[in-house]
């Protein structure tokens, strides 16, 4: 079991490693990766996750974009100072300083589960202004999914107790145990992955960091200010999710945000753009053509359209 996570350790083989590079913000010291060029797109893990879930996905987008992805905050290797990165509105604020770091109002912001949350917590803080938002199995409602369960007093109490994550991490030594948990959300990914996420769960620092953000956020505030969203939404679904239910995208959508469309993927799970990242990449460019474009000709040319 190790600690915290370090680079020139724990990240000698960290997909796009050459892509890597650490950026100082108040109480931040941030992982990123950057690779490409075009128009910015913002990618955005979800809790427990880091950059190596966009691995197969990012090299596909950096044909047309600059593509920009964040360790969050206690994640990965972006190390915190405190706890108050780990709310919803402590994550979209930590986004919003980091992308001021770096100079980048990004043109599409993508986030999977939390990650879509925290994308559009961002937008509607005024702190990033994207003309495209793409929720992948977004973790959006505060009840009648599994997250509306784990976002729980439950979480908070395991938060609170300092000898819990160490446990955790222990337990992560065992890679089948992990393996069971990524299939536990109706995913199947390539080995390589599972050998990642393995890394990750063994740092106590990380799981702390997983439940910390898990106990801090408040979605019921969430879901009262989603229908306040101007920006285009779109809310892609792996059938075989069992982490998020495919029938949140549709509560979403008849209840708060009736202009956003729907993009549903048949036999992907809650990793779907682990596991089907040609697919996701196909919709991620689709919305950038329709918002670019009704008549596009090619992905190059609808990406330029939306710096516009």
């Amino acid at each position: 079991m190790i600690g915290r996570l370090d680079w020139e350790r724990d990240g000698r083989d960290w997909p796009h490693r050459e892509a890597s590079r650490f950026v100082e913000t108040m109480g931040l010291r941030w992982h990123v990766q950057i690779m490409g060029q075009g128009p910015t797109i913002l990618l955005i893990h979800g809790t427990g996750a880091s950059t190596h879930s966009w691995r197969q996905l990012l090299p596909l987008l950096s044909r047309s974009f600059t593509v920009v992805t964040p360790d969050l905050p206690g994640h990965g290797f972006t190390a915190m100072s405190d706890r108050s990165h780990l709310s919803l509105p402590g994550m979209a604020a930590a986004i919003g300083d980091l992308m001021h770091a770096l100079q980048i109002d990004p043109a599409l912001a993508v986030g999977h589960s939390a990650g879509a949350a925290i994308a559009i917590r961002s937008t509607l803080d005024g702190l990033i202004t994207p003309r495209v938002i793409v929720s992948i199995n977004g973790a959006l409602l505060p009840f009648g999914s599994w997250v509306g369960g784990f976002f729980s007093p439950l979480a908070k109490l395991l938060v609170s107790a300092p000898v819990v994550p160490r446990i955790m991490a222990w337990q992560a030594q065992s890679r089948s145990a992990v393996e069971r948990v990524i299939v536990g959300t109706g995913s199947h990914v390539p080995p390589r992955d599972i050998d990642f996420y393995a890394r990750l769960f063994r740092s106590p620092s990380h799981v702390a960091a997983a439940l910390g953000m898990m106990a801090s956020w408040d979605l019921q505030s969430f879901a009262i200010d989603l229908p306040h969203l101007k920006t285009k939404l779109v809310l892609v679904t792996a059938s075989k999710d069992k982490a998020i239910s495919p029938n949140d995208a549709r509560k979403v959508l008849l209840d708060l945000v009736p202009s956003a469309m729907i993009e549903r993927v048949e036999g992907g799970g809650h990793l779907v753009h682990e596991e089907r990242p040609e697919e996701i990449a196909d919709i991620i460019f689709r919305a950038a053509e329709s918002r670019a474009t009704s008549n596009p000709k090619s992905h190059n040319g609808a990406c330029k359209k939306l710096l516009r």
